[in-house]
């Protein structure tokens, strides 16, 4: 699913009460199947520009079109999925029932819902845990819920707002795999907003830099690696040059170079 964002603005009133922009004009043209990772300076607007795609924030000016769809406030669509910093999981229900929500809310046929549900829980290593309440998990595991939940309905865009950035390395490394091998086979549009240059490097096929507020894209970078990222690429000479060419993007995002 293609999205085009067009003179992108965004304000928000500071304690104040006066205007404080923090999206100023941003285009941005993702095609189809596109794996991006948006990156940037801490507050530069990067969640921010993720709800509007998402349709969970309304812009001031400009547009976002989303699979040749004007995106509104307040209107999801279906094939859209979004994952949020921390899992946000129904504490009350069973994570097999987290993960059905979203098909029970389209109001699908019980038993289609169920093997929908199981067979991802399978995909994401949770099918052992699937009568557990979301009290009785891991943050690497709720993480994996959540993401569960996401591609239950088989989305056509994800988007993810930093979802791993609080665990410990190697269980995000672990997830990043994860989220590299759905992607391969679903092929799904992802946004994917990451501090992690190494992170980006891995998972992205395009990175795009975002300056500080008012932000504005100030590199748009290819990341020229094979099609199937094993493990051993992070720490290849390829991804070496380019995390540094990312780092080098950062410091002008940050007013630095």
């Amino acid at each position: 699913m293609p999205v085009r964002v067009d003179g992108l603005v965004r304000r928000f009133a500071s304690r104040a009460g006066d205007p404080v922009e923090v999206l100023a004009g941003i285009d941005l043209e993702v095609p189809a199947s596109q794996f991006v990772a948006l990156l940037g300076p801490s507050g530069c607007g990067k969640s921010t520009l993720l709800r509007l795609v998402a349709g969970l924030d309304a812009a001031d000016g400009g547009s976002v079109v989303v699979g040749g769809r004007p995106v509104r406030r307040r209107e999801h669509p279906d094939a859209v999925a979004f994952v949020f910093q921390e899992a946000h999981l129904l504490p009350w229900r069973t994570l097999l029932r987290n993960v059905l929500l979203p098909l029970e809310l389209r109001g699908m046929a019980r038993g289609e819902s169920r093997d929908r549900a199981l067979h991802m829980l399978e995909k994401v290593g949770l099918g052992d845990a699937r009568e557990r309440y979301p009290s009785q998990l891991s943050g690497g595991m709720q993480l994996r819920g959540s993401l569960a939940r996401a591609l239950v309905t088989d989305p056509r865009l994800l988007l993810l707002d930093e979802p791993f950035g609080a665990l410990d390395e190697i269980t995000r490394q672990r997830l990043d795999r994860l989220i590299h091998e759905l992607w391969l086979e679903r092929r799904f549009t992802a946004l994917f907003v990451t501090h992690s240059l190494r992170e980006a490097v891995f998972l992205a096929r395009r990175a795009v830099m975002l300056s500080r507020r008012p932000a504005r894209v100030v590199a748009d970078r290819p990341i020229d690696l094979p099609g199937e990222r094993a493990a051993e690429l992070r720490g290849s000479p390829a991804a070496d040059e380019l995390v540094e060419r990312l780092y080098q993007d950062l410091m002008v995002a940050e007013g630095r170079a």
